[in-house]
């Protein structure tokens, strides 16, 4: 799946969970650009929210995916109920790592209907804000993702983001379990704020479907691909 997603001349990054040294350096190996493992909160606030996994455990991860050659992409959620000192030791542990992350997701906690965090308090704008200011001073060549929740804000509450250190969106209707701000509402915006996007080189639709259909050909006969009609027979 990587060396497929590459072939279209796209980045690749992915996000499963934790690993072992010899894991990362598989997906290295095969050519993963980013790897996705995101601390959440402060190690002293962690327990309130994850009790499957240790903290340590998560920055063993990323030390692996780290020294495997591959870029980080460590992030957290704010409005989880942590207080102020929490957001801060979470930015303190991502600015004191030996390398920044290249991406640093900032999420905002989408409050689910059914789920334990549903009647959380609402995290203060402003507070969300001046968190995203602080993690541009003490990172400043990450790129700082504005990430879930972005639905619930405005465009005014999403221009202070931009002003305040964030110069990167998940762009896309819809992220993994949450809803995300349609894409043409996002270019309106952008176009409003007088934003643009970093420019990066991309096939053509054309090559990218030949590309596709090569590196389908390619693999076809490996075991993860099966002929459908045949198996039924």
């Amino acid at each position: 799946m990587i060396q497929g997603v590459k072939a279209l001349g796209l980045e690749t990054c992915m996000t499963l969970g934790m690993l072992k040294a010899e894991q990362a350096q598989a997906l290295s190996e095969a050519g993963l650009d980013y790897y996705n493992h995101n601390l959440d909160t402060s190690e002293a606030f962690y327990g309130n929210i994850i009790t499957t996994r240790r903290y340590q455990d998560r920055l063993d991860t990323l030390a692996n995916v780290r020294a495997a050659g591959m870029k980080v992409c460590c992030g957290g959620i704010l409005g989880l109920g942590e207080s102020r000192t929490d957001r801060v030791s979470l930015l303190q542990t991502l600015a004191c790592f030996p390398e920044h992350p290249e991406s640093v997701p900032v999420n905002r906690l989408v409050r689910v209907e059914g789920t334990p965090l549903a009647d959380a308090p609402e995290l203060d704008p402003f507070e969300f804000i001046r968190t995203l200011a602080v993690a541009r001073i003490l990172m400043p060549a990450s790129h700082l993702r504005l990430s879930a929740g972005r639905t619930e804000m405005n465009e005014q509450m999403q221009a202070l983001c931009f002003m305040a250190g964030a110069n990167s969106i998940f762009y896309g209707d819809r992220l993994l379990t949450t809803e995300n701000p349609q894409a043409e509402a996002d270019k309106a915006l952008f176009a409003k704020l007088g934003l643009y996007p970093e420019p990066v080189e991309m096939l053509s639709d054309d090559d990218c479907e030949t590309a596709l259909m090569q590196r389908i050909e390619s693999e076809q006969d490996k075991a993860f691909f099966y002929n459908a009609a045949e198996s039924g027979r």
